[in-house]
């Protein structure tokens, strides 16, 4: 055994060795530059957000006829963040553009918000204006052996996952991705202003996106009156954002799905002995609610989107569009549960 060790890494003492201590720095300088679009972000954007704070949003004082009598039928929002995989806003896999379009079939009175990118604080897709757009372009389009460059693309939103959960740089960021949803909100359905009725606000999340919805959530309630909901579809999150701002938080999850579980081993908030984090109060007081679904893995042709038929004229990204609607959040009055 010793001798296959030592064999082991006589071999890795060659290029191999020196490639993967080359990657790990590479990806540590990166983590630690992270944060820095953001603050960049924030410095540029600081007294806008100021405004939005004052209630003095950027919102249009009036539409014409035709829009007016469209958007009174609307009360409700449907914002969809997606997970780390995603290289752009509004990036939907097939699976998701079908889930999303029956979804708001399924609830006439909801506008479907699917074009913020969580992984942005100025909500800029990867390929727009930036040092590392011809990079991300190629892991992205990518293909035959090389379309496990998108490994990097994985790695570079895992990071601004983590600056969503980082209570140094976390408010900052959560604050942009905010202020993304409320301006997309307002260009699908203008938001009403004035209304003594509350904005109802879903926020989906899958994967990542859990975590962006719930450190978004604050802010929206912050700056608008709202009524908001978060579901999370398989989604890992840290427990310590946005209970407190939200009627209800449900997680879905499969029975095939490991991936979800990592946020309840990873952070101490989601512990079953921290009894005072933002998650377990909002478990004691019943505001969080755990379902299992089916047999859906964490993404792909079986995941929660997956197209393939888990049993005849049944789709894994039906069985979740099936519960999603079995929720109680969809009536005119405030859900308990």
């Amino acid at each position: 055994m010793l001798k296959l060790i030592g064999s082991i890494l006589l071999w890795l003492r060659g290029g191999t060795l020196k490639l993967l201590g080359l990657t790990g720095i590479i990806l540590l300088i990166w983590g630690t530059l992270s944060p820095v679009g953001t603050l960049v972000w924030w410095a540029n954007e600081a007294e806008s957000l100021a405004f939005k704070k004052n209630r003095s949003k950027r919102l249009p004082a009036a539409q014409n006829a035709s829009a007016i009598a469209k958007s009174s039928k609307i009360n409700c929002y449907i914002v969809f963040l997606p997970g780390v995989g995603d290289f752009s806003a509004n990036q939907l896999t097939p699976g998701e553009e079908f889930f999303l379009d029956r979804l708001v079939k399924l609830h006439p009175n909801c506008v479907i918000v699917s074009d913020v990118f969580p992984y942005s604080a100025a909500n800029e897709s990867l390929g727009g204006r930036r040092v590392l757009a011809p990079l991300w372009g190629f892991a992205e389009e990518a293909d035959g052996w090389l379309k496990n460059a998108d490994i990097l693309i994985k790695i570079r939103n895992l990071w601004r996952f983590a600056i969503s959960v980082d209570d140094r740089y976390g408010p900052i960021y959560n604050q942009g991705i905010a202020s993304a949803i409320l301006d997309r909100m307002n260009a699908a359905y203008s938001i009403p202003r004035n209304s003594s009725q509350p904005v109802k606000i879903i926020l989906i999340g899958t994967s990542g996106g859990a975590q962006v919805s719930l450190g978004a959530a604050p802010y929206l309630n912050q700056w608008l009156n709202t009524q908001i909901f978060v579901l999370s579809v398989g989604g890992v999150f840290s427990g310590q954002e946005g209970f407190k701002a939200t009627e209800h938080v449900y997680h879905l999850q499969g029975r095939q799905d490991w991936i979800e579980d990592i946020g309840k081993i990873i952070f101490p908030s989601r512990w079953p002995w921290t009894v005072a984090s933002p998650f377990n109060q909002a478990v004691s007081q019943g505001n969080f609610t755990v379902k299992t679904i089916g047999p859906q893995a964490h993404d792909g042709a079986t995941g929660y989107f997956g197209e393939k038929q888990v049993r005849p004229n049944i789709t894994y990204v039906d069985l979740t569009l099936q519960e999603v609607n079995k929720l109680p959040i969809w009536s005119e009055k405030k859900s308990s549960n």
